[in-house]
């Protein structure tokens, strides 16, 4: 695994060093990069007849940008179409351009492969493996095939431009193997995170990375999710201003088999593509003071007009209310003394405070004050079908703020549901319990807006967190029914309480049977 990774990133990164290194002259313009700078090389010096030495170094400049233009040079007229910017910028050499910057993004996919072979993963369902062993079945556990292609997608941040964070996921479809069975089939995955830390002096970047997350499989060995951490390196290649290509040697760390057996390696080579963004735009040329205030044109806001801080504009008054804009703090709305703003309107509801009569509480049309809730129920009174009256919060109707009462056909599934049976010691609801479920399932269709929650209660007979599970089955098998027969699931929901919540004593049979028991109860919106 080593010399095939080594050998691997050499040969990447021997191609990439010898792509850019030809493709950096373009064909049939070979004198191009040396046509610009001549000019500035034959700059005659100053004379005493002649201008200054500063006046000399303007005009020959100015002369190079002209001469340029004029002659139609093909370097310069490349540099300006390109929107690349660091792939044509001569002035340094190509090895330093499109380098890694402070606060870039980088946005990518990628794939390869990933090594699960071997016979000492944890990546499977205990469950399943003890269920077989017990029932004299073969062991659930198999190998993995060696190699897996992988895919994914990451996502970086760099707050510097030698270290950042990302995160990423995979998958990795793959096979099961030593099994006879005829579905083999399982997909591996990851999601993970780690910082990374680069040199970034050159487009070809070298970089190591550490971190951690989690590692799971789905399908032929059942569902798991193990903890994992990864660490190795690798090297980047900027293609360009905005895409770069990737290469990583990793080895992931997760539990061998048996868990308390060590660690397992996986090893890891994935190659990517990735977008970069949020880099600096490259500096302009330098600009001109038309109005000789002292700010350039590029960052003065009124280039021809000779201005002040902060945006090289002259002193006005916007709003024509006589303050000046720089002690106006309203400066776009006519205001009065002392700061220039309008009157207020303190509670925000677009009411001047002269004219709300509720200027400290938001209100509307037509004098600014709030909807009044007369009965206090929270529905406010145009949408209260009772306005003086308060909603009876019981799950039923409570949108039409009226008092109400249950209906009697409803009332009768809440509380303790008589006449639900399940096999012992199972979850398994006994053909004799239908007639009631299937009255409840005739309720809730009648009734459509109602939600229940279904909680299952046990005796005091087992441990708490056995009676706790079995309870819960039991609830959710109800549920199951329920929805089986046309109930929206999203009405239903299900817990198991155990014996924490006895109706009746444990210490007879008789209070232990009424402990044992299903209750529906009416949810409140």
């Amino acid at each position: 695994m080593n010399r095939f990774s080594i050998r691997l990133g050499a040969a990447l990164v021997a191609g990439l060093v010898a792509t850019p290194a030809l493709a950096a002259q373009p064909a049939g313009d070979a004198a191009a990069p040396a046509a610009e700078p001549a000019p500035a090389a034959a700059t005659p010096a100053p004379t005493p007849e002649g201008p200054s030495a500063g006046a000399s170094i303007s005009a020959d400049t100015s002369g190079v940008k002209t001469d340029a233009k004029a002659s139609g040079g093909s370097s310069g007229k490349k540099a300006k179409k390109s929107g690349d910017k660091c792939q044509n910028d001569t002035s340094v050499k190509w090895i330093r351009r499109c380098r890694p910057e402070r606060n870039m993004f980088e946005l990518g996919i990628f794939g390869g492969i990933f090594m699960p072979g071997g016979s000492a993963h944890e990546l499977f369902d205990p469950v399943r493996q003890l269920q077989s062993l017990q029932s004299g079945g073969e062991e659930f556990w198999k190998p993995y095939r060696k190699v897996a292609p992988e895919i994914g997608v990451r996502f970086a941040y760099f707050p510097l431009s030698f270290l950042g964070g990302e995160i990423e996921g995979g998958v990795m479809p793959t096979h099961i193997t030593n099994t006879d069975s005829p579905d083999t089939r399982a997909i591996l995955f990851n999601f993970r995170a780690h910082l990374i830390g680069q040199i970034p002096f050159w487009r070809i970047t070298p970089f190591i990375l550490v971190g951690g997350g989690a590692i799971g499989t789905t399908g032929a060995l059942g569902n798991d999710i193990d903890e994992s951490t990864h660490y190795g390196g690798g090297v980047k290649y900027y293609i360009s201003h905005y895409a770069m290509l990737r290469l990583d040697v990793r080895n992931v760390v997760a539990a061998r088999l048996r868990v308390d057996n060590g660690a397992v390696i996986y090893p890891e080579v994935l190659l990517g593509l990735s977008l970069t963004l949020n880099r600096k735009k490259k500096a302009p040329a330098a600009e001109k003071d038309s109005d000789g205030d002292g700010f350039l044109d590029n960052a003065d806001s009124c280039p021809f007009e000779p201005g002040i801080a902060p945006d090289g504009c002259p002193e006005r008054d916007r709003d024509g209310d006589g303050f000046m804009d720089s002690q106006d703090a309203c400066p776009d709305v006519p205001g009065v003394a002392p700061d220039g703003c309008p009157l207020k309107d303190r509670d925000g509801d677009g009411f001047l405070d002269i004219v709300d009569k509720c200027p400290d509480d938001p209100g509307v049309e037509p004098d600014g004050c709030p909807i009044p809730d007369t009965d206090g129920d929270g529905i406010l009174d145009p949408d209260d079908k009772c306005p003086t009256q308060p909603e009876t919060r019981n799950g039923y109707q409570d949108e039409d703020g009226c008092p109400d009462e249950i209906p009697t056909a409803l009332a009768k599934f809440t509380g303790t549901i008589k006449g639900i049976y399940f096999d012992l010691d199972k979850a398994t609801i006994k053909p004799k319990s239908r007639p009631v479920l299937d009255r409840a399932v005739a309720v809730l269709k009648e009734f459509p807006s109602i939600r229940i929650e279904i909680s299952g209660h046990t005796d005091s007979t087992g441990s708490p967190e056995y009676n706790k599970v079995l309870s819960g089955k039991r609830a959710a098998a109800v549920k199951d029914y329920l929805v089986e027969h046309g109930i929206d699931t999203a009405r239903i929901e299900s817990r198991g309480a155990g014996m924490d919540e006895p109706v009746d004593t444990n210490k007879t049979a008789a209070g232990r049977a009424k402990n044992r028991r299903i209750e529906f109860t009416i949810l409140v919106q």
